[in-house]
């Protein structure tokens, strides 16, 4: 699978493991908002 191209001002959607939640955002959110877990970028699958 080919990586996307890079763009470091480009919002990029993010997705909470406990709870679904999705935050867009330019750099990596941290936490969940709403519950506190973990998020990944949902440009990258998971493995």
């Amino acid at each position: 699978m080919k990586e996307p191209a890079y763009d470091p001002t480009e919002e990029r959607p993010y997705e909470c493991f406990e709870c679904g939640n999705i935050v867009t955002a330019v750099a990596h959110p941290g936490l969940c908002p709403d519950c506190g877990g973990q998020l990944r970028n949902r440009r990258y699958p998971i493995e």
